[in-house]
């Protein structure tokens, strides 16, 4: 399985510069619980948080941006769960409020334009979801330059794109670009590179570069736990891919050894 990058840090959550007021602090205070409780892998928690902070935010107007912002927020942890009919409206609806209010040019609008080609790509709806993410990408492109997380993360997303179609070639070309550039502006221990990582064994693997893969498979788990500690749900998803690989390469023993480990996450999960 691969990572993707959605709204918050490949998952870009948007994030909103409050004016202040007692309606919006609880709308604030609604917003940053979920996105605490998101990067938990607590999705029933933030879903809740998120829902609560829409229903203040319209108060303010049902174009306010910050309705857009919850949006795009709801909608995420939806396509997290894998509800994607649930966050397909969510979205459009936040990319119709970015483009009145902001413009057409806005890095808020590439980023719910780069959550949405997500649904779209989860569904199999290809040729829906790569125009979308270039469109997402010339806008990143043009507000940030070359050379920045956000453009390295819509990349990725392409390259993921290409690989679900057995693009490997593609696939392999954009996660090494998208790569060179987290390297260098992100540094050696950011999830949104263990994240790339990942994706890039798993093409590695299916073009039966075992080894390659391997590598990155122990560099990415080394900064998720790292980051966010042994039994986080992206955890459990890496040691998976992980034992895939070793049991395709014959190494049974190892690869129980770590579905095992995936089990106890899992069970520790289900109980909190």
């Amino acid at each position: 399985m691969k990572f993707k990058y959605i709204a918050l840090c490949a998952l870009q959550f948007l994030a909103f510069a409050a004016p202040g007021g007692a309606q919006e602090t609880t709308w604030s205070q609604d917003l940053e619980v979920g996105s605490m409780a998101y990067r938990q892998g607590k999705y029933a928690v933030a879903e809740l948080a998120f829902s609560e902070a829409l229903t203040k935010a319209e108060k303010f107007g049902a174009e306010d941006v910050r309705v857009a912002t919850t949006l795009n927020n709801l909608a995420l942890v939806c396509e997290t769960q894998g509800k994607y009919v649930e966050a397909e409206p969510l979205y459009k609806r936040a990319l119709a409020i970015y483009e009145k209010v902001r413009g057409a040019e806005h890095p808020d609008l590439a980023t719910a334009m780069n959550n949405l080609a997500l649904v779209y790509e989860a569904q199999g709806k290809y040729t829906e979801a790569e125009p979308i993410f270039q469109q997402a990408l010339t806008i990143q492109k043009k507000c940030f330059g070359a050379e920045h997380a956000s453009v390295a993360n819509t990349m990725a997303n392409i390259a993921a794109l290409y690989a679900d179609q057995k693009k490997y070639t593609e696939a392999e070309q954009l996660y090494g670009e998208s790569l060179a550039i987290e390297e260098k502006v992100l540094g050696p221990d950011n999830v949104s590179l263990a994240k790339n990582y990942n994706n890039l064994a798993v093409v590695y693997k299916k073009q039966g570069k075992l080894k390659e893969a391997e590598e990155l498979y122990k560099k990415s788990l080394l900064i998720y736990e790292k980051a966010l500690g042994p039994d986080h749900p992206e955890v459990a998803i890496l040691l998976e891919n992980y034992a895939a690989l070793l049991k395709l390469a014959g190494r049974d023993a190892e690869a129980t050894e770590l579905a095992e480990r995936v089990k106890a996450i899992r069970e520790k999960l289900d109980k909190q």
